[in-house]
């Protein structure tokens, strides 16, 4: 409208804030997107994109050694840190400068600098007051580290991709998704690591099988796991800490990273002062519009805290922005999304565990295999991939796939596509399989166990 400033103000370059800022922009809409950090957000700075690279680096070491068996002679592999964050950092830039070309394109206007509402039409940036029709929040999460005795000692992911040295020791805490990704990369770097976790078992709300699978494979390959231990305290030891756990042992490490959770970003932000209401968390609430208790004030993505996923937010920015300025009926469908865990060996699932269908339709039933993959035949390694199917026993829907091996989140992605599309085990069986491969393993399991 034109007595505001903009028509809409994003707060927050990452993957939502940009897409809807992107597409709201190509449609006439006049634009501004804050960013008080680099363009691209959690996931192209210091989340899905440089963990994964980090994921790909450590895995060199172990393909080089399984190399041997299939003919191949080379001398002792040597893995320089250095080279890899460098490496790292050159193509994160040259992310962020393709986010900063789609954006100017778009007719957007990049704002370098933290904004702060200060009511619903309200934003102050750079000691400037501006006015908006509509702001959309889009800050997404931080790590959060519990208040225990050494905090300022520790590290998380964030810095974690920043190290100036690799560590020869490494304790990680937490077991989440970014503990157990970060356990596998520095273990396969050569890092001798432990992972302690409070629970009795890491990646609460994924299958039970692949959860104790995945967990006696990282023991075997030689991360040390400590479940039901929680840290007490941290303390600097010479050029080492020791931490101490909650049972009184103590472990010494060169560093501590915690991997504990994150919090929705709204520190700062003035969202509870300009009228939003926020979760007991932080997140702001919202409706199925995306729009918070302040009418011209919407959030999308991790500030939410729903699901947190860069695709799930990617795609809440473009409901909204269909929502708002297309006049389109457009939702975000949050059954059946299917989710990787770039653990060592990966995790890709699809919708219910055996657990919560059991719960869901009672009489289900459940195909697992277990085999070694083809190419481990020659190598040795006892590495398993593990497959499963949850399908309803009275109307024969799979309702779940679920893979622990090598490129299980590839494997996963398309099958998400069927399981959304309400298909059946019988459609599995009838489908041909593509041989050899991992993945036929899911359309040739025939008896339930």
């Amino acid at each position: 409208m034109a007595g505001y400033d903009y028509d809409l103000f994003v707060i927050g370059a990452g993957s939502g804030g940009v897409r809807a800022a992107r597409m709201a922009a190509g449609m006439g809409v006049r634009v501004a997107i804050a960013e008080q950090h680099h363009l691209g957000g959690t996931c192209v700075n210091v989340g899905c994109i440089p963990k994964k690279l980090f994921v790909h680096a450590s895995h060199f070491g172990a393909d080089i050694e399984d190399a041997r068996g299939y003919g191949w002679r080379a001398g002792t592999p040597a893995f320089d840190w250095q080279t890899l964050i460098s490496n790292k950092d050159r193509e994160i830039a040259r992310l962020n400068g393709v986010y900063a070309r789609l954006l100017r394109e778009s007719g957007a206007e990049i704002i370098p600098s933290r904004a702060v509402v200060t009511g619903p039409h309200g934003i102050r940036i750079d000691g400037r007051d501006l006015s908006t029709e509509r702001i959309l929040v889009a800050t997404g999460g931080w790590p959060s580290v519990p208040d225990l005795a050494g905090r300022e000692h520790v590290i998380t992911s964030n810095e974690a991709f920043h190290l100036d040295a690799l560590p020869r020791r490494l304790l990680i805490v937490g077991g989440g998704y970014i503990a157990v990704e970060f356990a596998g990369i520095f273990q396969g770097l050569g890092v001798a690591t432990t992972l302690v976790y409070r629970g009795g078992l890491f990646l609460r709300g994924f299958d039970q099988d692949l959860r104790s699978a995945l967990a006696a494979h990282m023991r075997s390959a030689g991360v040390e796991l400590r479940f039901n231990a929680e840290v007490a305290a941290v303390r600097p030891a010479g050029d080492a800490f020791e931490v101490e756990l909650g049972t009184g042992a103590r472990l010494v490490t060169d560093r501590v990273m915690y991997a504990t959770g994150r919090a929705p970003n709204v520190e700062g932000l003035g969202l509870a002062e300009a009228g939003v209401a926020l979760a007991w968390n932080g997140a702001v609430v919202v409706d199925d519009d995306y729009r918070s208790s302040v009418p011209s004030i919407y959030a999308i993505g991790d500030v939410t805290h729903r699901l947190n996923l860069t695709p799930v937010a990617i795609a809440e920015g473009m409901a909204f922005v269909r929502r708002t300025y297309g006049g389109q009926d457009a939702c975000v469908d949050y059954d059946f999304i299917p989710t990787a865990v770039f653990s060592q060996p990966a995790i890709g699932t699809v919708g219910m565990t055996e657990e919560a269908a059991r719960e869901h339709y009672g009489e289900i039933d459940i195909y697992r295999s277990e085999f070694t993959p083809l190419k481990h035949t020659l190598t040795g390694r006892a590495e398993k991939t593990l497959m499963k199917l949850v399908v309803v026993r009275d109307t024969d829907r799979v309702v779940g796939a679920h893979m622990l091996g090598p490129e299980a989140g590839e494997i996963i992605q398309g099958l998400a596509i069927a399981i959304r599309a309400g298909a059946t085990k019988r459609m599995f069986d009838s489908t041909i399989g593509i041989h050899p491969t991992a993945a036929e393993e899911f359309v040739t399991m025939r008896t339930p166990v």
